[in-house]
This record gives structure tokens, C-alpha cells and sequence, in this order.
């Protein structure tokens, strides 16, 4: 059976995460797949994962990138940041994701930094606080911690959340 592909330009990136090679043992020998795990977004607030297995690599990678654009989340991003911090687990992974100030870039290691430069964020703080290194799980953790976001109708300041340019300017007024 031919696998006939079709190539079109969409507007969304894709990161390969993770590819492993699973077999299945069989009473005539050995049989070989291969699972992907694809990240793909748009930079503007739109992410998805997906995870698919076939015979050859670029066949899996097809199913995975369509596999993610049916799972693709909105994030609701103020100023390049997320609008608060928020925690999720996924099996045995768990994921803590903080706002970061602006400047600070995202300071995540493994799939936490995929999936937020896909996603367009610019600023934050994120990790994994579970004690597996399955990509995979990491990256479903964090979509799920992603999920739970809320959007804010107001900026910090305006809250009375404090920043450090907040914390600044009131340490200025106290001394006057």
C-alpha cells in the first residue's frame, strides 16, 4: 500500500520531540515501528502535540503533525508571559509553570521550552518537578498546566500584583 502525501503549507511550525523505535516480536521475528511525538504551533498563542507510530519516520511525522492539529489549545499570552502560575501532572509527570519578567526569556529545559517557543511565549519560568524523563508525558503535562490558564481582564500593576519595577517605584516613594 503506497502512502500518498500531501504536501501544503500551513501556517503552523513543527518540532520533532521524541522518536522511538518499538518493536513487536512476532512468531516469524521482529517487527520495527517507529513512534514520534511532533510540537507544532503558531507563535501567536496557538500549540498542539500529537503522537502517532508507523513503518518509516516521515510516514509517522505526517500522522503525528495531523494528530496535533486536532488537539491544538488557545493560551491566553499578556505581554509575552503567561497570566499566572499554574501546576498540572500527567502519569508521573508534573510541570510547574511561572510568569517571567520581561527580557528573561524562558527559562524551561525539555519539553516545556518546545512547546513555549511554539506557542509564542517569550517569557517564563518553567519545571518539571516529576522524576520521569518521558518526553512525551512531560509534554502532555504541560499542555494540561497550558489548559489551565485564564485569561485576566486587567495587566499586573493594575491587580496589585507586584513586579520588580512595581517594587521599585514604591520603594522610591517610601523613602521620600
Amino acid at each position: 500500500m503506497a502512502y500518498h502525501r500531501k504536501i501544503e503549507k500551513t501556517e503552523y511550525d513543527q518540532k520533532l520531540l521524541d522518536v522511538a523505535r518499538v518493536v513487536r516480536v512476532m512468531a516469524g521475528g521482529r517487527r520495527f515501528r517507529f513512534r514520534v511525538v511532533v510540537v507544532i504551533g503558531n507563535k501567536k498563542g496557538k500549540v498542539g502535540v500529537g503522537v502517532s507510530k508507523g513503518q518509516d519516520v516521515s510516514i509517522a511525522v505526517e500522522k503525528a503533525v495531523a494528530n496535533a492539529q486536532k488537539n491544538l489549545i488557545k493560551i491566553p499570552l499578556i505581554n509575552g508571559t503567561i497570566p499566572h502560575t499554574t501546576e498540572a501532572k500527567f502519569c508521573s509527570s508534573s510541570v510547574l509553570l511561572k510568569p517571567g519578567m520581561k527580557g528573561r526569556g524562558v527559562v524551561a529545559g525539555g519539553a516545556i521550552r518546545v512547546i513555549c517557543n511554539l506557542a509564542g511565549i517569550e517569557n517564563l519560568s518553567g519545571k518539571i518537578l516529576g522524576k520521569t524523563k518521558n518526553k512525551l508525558n512531560n509534554a502532555r503535562a504541560t499542555i494540561e498546566a497550558l489548559k489551565k490558564l485564564k485569561p485576566i481582564k486587567k495587566p499586573r500593576h493594575e491587580v496589585g500584583i507586584l513586579t520588580s519595577k512595581s517594587i521599585g517605584k514604591k520603594l522610591d516613594k517610601d523613602k521620600k
